[in-house]
C-alpha cells in the first residue's frame, strides 16, 4: 500500500516508517500539515494518510477537515491525545479511524488494512435490489451513492455504511454495539461515541435529523420524515 505518513517528530516517523517499509508498504513522509495537503492533492495513488494531530503550522483536525473535503482517501488519526472529545471530533471530521500512541506495528497494520478494505466496493455482484428507495431516500449499494429528492448526497465511506446498514430494516432499532460490529468489523477499540459522531454527520449532510432516530440508552433507527 502507498502510505502518507503525515509526522513532526523525526525519530517517532523513522520508527513507523521502518515498520511500514518491512511490512511492503511503501510511506512518503511529511512533517507538517501545509505538506500534507499538498502531497495529498497530488498523490493521486496514495491509499491511506496516518495523521498526527500535533502538528507545527497547523492542528490536525483542521488538515483532516481539508482532506476530507477533496478526497475519500482512509485517514487513521495517530495522536498522543486520548481523550474522548478529540476522538469523536476527529470522526466528525472525517478520519475513519483513531489510534492512541504509543501503539503497536501490528495493530497499526491490522487498522490500515481495515480501512481500505472497508473503503473498496465489495467484488461481489450487486443484487438488483441494490438500489433502495425510502421516501424522498435512494440508497444505491452498489454505487455507494445516497439522493434526496434526486439530489445526491457527499458521504463518506464510513457515513454511508452507517447509513446502509441502519436501512436494511427501516424503523427497526440497532444498538450502538451493533453498528460497530457490522460498520467497523470489530476494529474499533474506543467509546461507541464514534456511532453518535457519524449519525450526526449524517443528519446534517441529509438536511432533516428525523432520518435518524435515536432512541435514548439503545442506539438509532432510520425514520420517515415528511
Amino acid at each position: 500500500m502507498h502510505i502518507l505518513l503525515v509526522e513532526d517528530d523525526r525519530s517517532v516517523a523513522a520508527s513507523a516508517i521502518d515498520g511500514l517499509t518491512a511490512l511492503g508498504h511503501s510511506v512518503d513522509h511529511v512533517v507538517s500539515g501545509t505538506a500534507a495537503l499538498e502531497a495529498a492533492k497530488l498523490m493521486s495513488s496514495l491509499d491511506v494518510i496516518l495523521l498526527d494531530l500535533g502538528l507545527p503550522d497547523m492542528d490536525g483536525q483542521e488538515v483532516c477537515r481539508r482532506i476530507r473535503s477533496t478526497s475519500e482517501t482512509p485517514i487513521i488519526v495517530v495522536s498522543a491525545r486520548d481523550d474522548e472529545a478529540d476522538r469523536v471530533i476527529a470522526l466528525e471530521l472525517g478520519a475513519d479511524d483513531y489510534l492512541v500512541k504509543p501503539y503497536g506495528m501490528r495493530e497499526l497494520s491490522a487498522r490500515i488494512r481495515a480501512v481500505v478494505r472497508r473503503s473498496q466496493p465489495t467484488p461481489a455482484a450487486a443484487p438488483a435490489s441494490a438500489v433502495q428507495e425510502i421516501g424522498r431516500l435512494t440508497i444505491d449499494r452498489r454505487s455507494q451513492r445516497v439522493h434526496i429528492d434526486g439530489e445526491e448526497i457527499a458521504l463518506t465511506a464510513k457515513e454511508f455504511d452507517v447509513l446502509a446498514y441502519l436501512a436494511e430494516d427501516p424503523g427497526a432499532v440497532r444498538r450502538r454495539t451493533e453498528i460497530l460490529e457490522h460498520v467497523w468489523e470489530g476494529h474499533w477499540y474506543g467509546a461507541t461515541k464514534t456511532v453518535d459522531a457519524h449519525v450526526a454527520a449524517i443528519r446534517k449532510k441529509l438536511g432533516d435529523s428525523g432520518w435518524i432516530e435515536a432512541v435514548r440508552g439503545v442506539g438509532f433507527r432510520l425514520g420517515f420524515p415528511e
